[in-house]
């Protein structure tokens, strides 16, 4: 639905049904796109609400791990290559004078396989259809502060303003998600603030014409040397070069907050020092670069919580969803978006409120459950790589054993089998369910 179809189906109706349902979701990108198609197809009245037009642009890597890509395929949507969707078969590892080129894990549980797609095409393709299983969208709709009853404290809609003309508008639910991005003022507006005590990373990226478009490997390079000043340094992060396919690259790359270096560097000027650093032939060069440097926040294990709070749930990058192993964010975006529409749905059949209450009170501990284990790890890694001595040695030294490093791929990836899996699935399953649930 256009703005514009938007606009005149809510003027059409009355001001109660159009503006109202039983539950708002904020932001459409795949976080809330998925939540809102799973209410959707569940049977419930949800309005979804996007400050921007599809489509539209994010910063991303545009790869999508075969975690996503299963999401994916749950949602119904084609993903086959004629489609337009570009296939790849695991990842290239470059570091300490080594290419080492790992398939992604044969598994019960998850496709071989995972996918490159553009992020302003991908998000309408999730928006679409959530809209195709019912959800109603209004995009041009810029979300302010919440509607909060006085007497319970509860949220219980709302304000926004709607159009190009910023027509101020009301919208009512019982149970509003918060899928509005890493700075989520939904989530402010509710008292709920980033945890500062939890890894922030960022992530630049930008597009060139490049002969290296149709590589069918995600390529990862774990050592990002700043190669401007007399001495060479390494700093904490780590360089991506997918290709997409048509005829461009996405390269960028991933920094994380617990380095020094990470305030004082200019990362968009970093990037371009690495790309020309690239080969010739691959290029990398200001006059084949087909659009601006952009960067965005990557708000990662749970950096904002709780998860539920008087009628609030967060899903995706507004209650820090990030892989901190490998700043993935999509595929967790999309199954937070999952579980917390299933915590709903079963919470609406409900008879009374108090027991509506107590169903909505198990989403955190069921994000819990699912992450929590895997994210405290993921944080005891992030210390670890912070330091670019260590992340050098473990280059180094973890590159040279192929079996160590199908190991850590499956690690980074969170790509395991819970049930009859290998031996490595068995022990980082087991290291989850040890670790704190914090």
């Amino acid at each position: 639905m256009s703005e514009t179809a938007s606009i005149e189906s809510a003027s059409a109706g009355t001001f109660g049904s159009e503006y109202s349902a039983e539950v708002i979701v904020v932001g459409a990108g795949p976080a809330g796109s998925t939540t809102a198609y799973y209410l959707a197809k569940a049977g419930l009245d949800v309005l979804l609400l996007e400050k921007t037009a599809f489509p539209r642009e994010k910063v991303c890597g545009d790869g999508l791990t075969p975690r996503a890509t299963k999401q994916l395929v749950a949602m119904g949507i084609d993903v086959s290559e004629e489609a337009g969707w570009l296939r790849n078969k695991g990842l290239r590892i470059v570091g300490g004078g080594v290419r080492l080129q790992l398939d992604w894990p044969e598994l019960a549980s998850f496709p071989d396989y995972g996918l490159v797609r553009k992020r302003d095409d991908f998000d309408e393709q999730l928006v679409r259809q959530a809209q195709k299983a019912g959800a109603r969208l209004y995009e041009r709709c810029t979300v302010g502060a919440p509607v909060i009853d006085d007497r319970t404290g509860r949220i219980t809609g709302v304000r926004a303003k709607l159009g190009e003309e910023k027509t101020p508008v009301t919208f009512h639910a019982p149970v509003v998600v918060a899928a509005d991005g890493n700075s989520s003022r939904l989530s402010l507006g509710m008292g709920l603030h980033r945890r500062e005590d939890r890894p922030m990373g960022v992530a630049v990226r930008t597009y060139f014409n490049s002969p290296r478009h149709q590589d069918d490997y995600l390529e990862s390079w774990l050592e990002l040397w700043d190669r401007r000043g007399a001495q060479p340094r390494l700093l904490p992060g780590y360089g991506w070069v997918f290709g997409m396919g048509d005829g461009t690259s996405n390269v960028g790359l991933g920094v994380l907050n617990t380095s020094s270096s990470f305030k004082e560097l200019d990362w968009r000027e970093v990037l371009k020092a690495w790309c020309a650093s690239m080969p010739e032939e691959w290029g990398y060069t200001p006059e084949n670069m087909t659009g601006p440097i952009r960067g965005a926040a990557l708000p990662m294990a749970f950096n904002r919580q709780p998860h539920y709070t008087r009628g609030l749930l967060l899903v995706g990058d507004a209650g820090g969803m990030v892989n901190p192993f490998n700043g993935e964010g999509i595929a967790y975006a999309m199954e937070s978006g999952q579980l917390a529409a299933d915590v709903i749905v079963q919470a609406q059949a409900r008879a009374t409120a108090a027991q509506r209450e107590i169903a909505l009170q198990r989403y955190p501990k069921i994000v819990k459950e699912t992450y929590g284990g895997y994210y405290s790890l993921g944080r005891a890694f992030v210390k670890l790589i912070g330091n670019p001595k260590v992340m050098k040695l473990a280059t180094q030294r973890g590159l040279s054993h192929p079996l160590l490093m199908r190991f850590t791929l499956k690690l980074l990836a969170n790509l395991t089998d819970p049930q009859g899996g290998d031996a490595m699935d068995r022990v980082i399953n087991g290291l989850t369910k040890v670790a704190p649930r914090a």
